[in-house]
């Protein structure tokens, strides 16, 4: 069965000390993702580009972690990132 040979995979990574300082590594940039989104809401406009940079890289960064974590990361978030005002 696929869904346990996919949890048989996740146990065997979980034992590798690397991986506990990967998931470290993704939850800091995740509360730093957050962070820069509440930065984002009251920043004057002339900042904000410098701010949508951050989340661009720090997203991409996620994205690269989990795959590294071998989570599932949602193929719609693989494409160019874009906002719209």
């Amino acid at each position: 069965d696929f869904a346990e040979i996919q949890e048989a995979r996740r146990k065997a990574r979980a034992a590798i000390p690397e991986r506990e300082n990967l998931e470290r590594a993704v939850q800091l940039m995740r509360e730093n993702l957050a962070a820069v989104a509440v930065e984002l809401a009251d920043a004057p406009r002339e900042e904000q580009a410098e701010l949508l940079a951050r989340v661009e890289r720090l997203a991409a960064m996620i994205r690269y972690g989990m795959r590294m974590l071998g989570d599932p990361v949602d193929a719609r978030l693989d494409g160019p990132f874009s906002i719209r005002s």
